[in-house]
């Protein structure tokens, strides 16, 4: 568990410069997620710190990065305005108890259940919600305290310094990967910046980052039935937003990276990080999909990476804080650009015309949900409206083939699953008043799959008794007779035993 993943020189080397990178990268999506959430700037740093370094110990994903994210700080900030931040602290503690619950219970393998359609938009939403967080940059505020647009000579220097960050990055691994590019680029346009005494916005010009090492502190709030009923709805938000996000990533990584991380471990490592990180006074958090791609792409593939940017991150607030916040906010902004392209799934757009009309739609429609809404909503949105494309689609294939056996019974050969959004078709299939006296249902090409289908069943042998004829269902898989002896007596027919069938779909032995 405890294993960091280096053996040699160079990978240590590597991994302690892409975590330096990282780190760096963290400082101001931290201290804006604090703004966003209503609480100190470093309530935000120390959660950058705290859930980056325990998630890479505990969690189930080497190199992937964790810390404060937007997606949790927009559901804090109606907590924190309300109660005060001691509740939010309380509610990061609950929300790790629910993260540890869901891996211990192995909650993580659901993720499997995401379309590739739905994963595609979340890429690609969330790659645009990076664009539009860098564009707060390209404002000042005017003495007034009104929000207004670069223009003229600052416009151009931010701009420029922008490209020049973006251009390194490009160009400098096609002649070396000794080192990080993005730590490269950022070094350049800091040491430009202050030699040419450049006047242009830094990292101190959002906030000081200066602060002590982070203590223990138990929440300060009445430990009662009345404080759980507050948090609770929040912490279990929170818990979802993270655990979805955190485990989203966590596949997206495993792509780029052609490995496979561990989702239950993930869910683990995460709640240790939160409840750990409510103690300690910090806002909570989850994987960060573009400080991840930042990793990667700088070469970070073991958990060292991670302990080392949260390492460097906690010796920039105790130590370095003037070297840090001398830092123009335009290379970090580039460097950001550069992970925008990097995560943007781009090959989307030249596929959404061939796949089919739903899978387009569902991709755009997550895209537009995690922009306008949050991460949490777009997914559970997305694998809705995926579901029901495929239940409507597998509805119409149900069909019968209907003939008569040498004992003159009537046979209805079914071929399709008995659902809930096929039993209306299955219904309509059947007319008892034309039928013999006996009849047979075929299930050799079918299955009973829920409750809808044993109602349907029930209501079709209700009519073959009132037409006075005999209704018996043959070739039941083994779970479909599970299920139907589990409904009792909601069902009202009579099952035929064939030993030479086992399950709906084997070969006659």
């Amino acid at each position: 568990m405890f294993q960091l993943g280096c053996a040699s020189r160079a990978c240590f080397q590597n991994e302690l410069l892409s975590g330096l990178t990282v780190a760096l990268a963290l400082v101001p999506e931290a201290v804006a997620f604090a703004f966003v959430a209503g609480v100190d700037p470093l309530v935000g740093l120390y959660a950058a710190f705290m859930v980056g370094l325990l998630a890479a110990i505990f969690g189930g994903r080497p190199g992937m990065i964790s810390g404060a994210t937007g997606a949790m700080a927009v559901v804090m900030v109606a907590l924190v305005a309300e109660h005060g931040v001691e509740y939010l602290f309380a509610a990061v503690v609950l929300t790790g108890m629910f993260q540890m619950l869901a891996g211990v219970l192995r909650l993580g393998k659901f993720i499997r259940i995401v379309p590739h359609p739905v994963m595609l938009g979340f890429v690609n939403g969330l790659a645009i919600v990076i664009f539009l967080a860098q564009l707060q940059h390209f404002q000042i505020t005017s003495p007034e305290g009104i929000k207004e647009w670069l223009s003229g000579n600052a416009l151009v220097v931010f701009a420029g310094l922008i490209v020049l960050t973006m251009a390194i990055i490009h160009f400098l691994p096609k002649l070396t990967g000794k080192f990080p590019a993005a730590l490269a680029a950022i070094i350049v346009v800091s040491l430009l910046v202050i030699g040419l005494q450049l006047d242009t916005a830094t990292v101190g010009d959002l906030a000081s980052i200066e602060g002590g090492f982070p203590t223990f502190h138990i929440p300060v709030v009445p430990f009662s039935l009345e404080t759980l009923i507050i948090i609770l709805p929040y912490a279990f938000i929170l818990a979802a937003i993270g655990l979805i996000e955190s485990l989203l990533t966590l596949t997206l990584i495993d792509e780029v990276t052609n490995t496979r991380g561990r989702g239950n471990r993930e869910c683990v490592g995460q709640g240790i990080a939160n409840t750990v990180t409510g103690l300690f006074g910090g806002m909570g958090g989850c994987a960060m999909i573009g400080q991840s791609m930042i990793n990667i792409n700088s070469g970070g593939r073991q958990r060292l990476s991670g302990v080392a940017a949260a390492i460097f991150l906690l010796t920039f607030i105790l130590f370095a804080s003037p070297l840090i916040e001398r830092i123009p906010m335009a290379a970090l902004v580039g460097v950001m650009f550069i992970v925008v392209f990097a995560t943007f799934e781009w090959s989307s757009l030249r596929i959404i015309r061939k796949i089919p009309l739903t899978d387009a739609f569902v991709l755009v429609l997550v895209s537009a949900v995690t922009v306008f809404t949050d991460l949490a909503i777009a997914v559970v949105v997305g694998v809705i409206v995926s579901a029901l494309a495929f239940a409507w689609e597998n509805a119409k294939h149900i069909n019968i083939k209907t003939y008569d056996d040498e004992k003159g019974s009537r046979i209805h050969e079914l071929n399709g699953p008995l659902f809930f959004g096929s039993v209306k078709n299955f219904l309509e299939m059947f007319h008892p008043e034309d039928d013999p006296d006996d009849v047979v249902i075929e299930f050799q090409n079918s299955r009973v799959a829920d409750h809808s289908a044993i109602e349907a069943i029930d209501t079709l042998a209700e009519r073959y008794i009132k037409a006075g004829k005999a209704l018996h269902l043959r070739h039941l898989s083994d779970e479909c007779r599970h299920l139907l002896k589990k409904a009792g007596d909601l069902v009202e027919v009579n099952v035929l035993e064939d030993p030479r069938y086992h399950v709906a779909d084997d070969q006659i032995a």
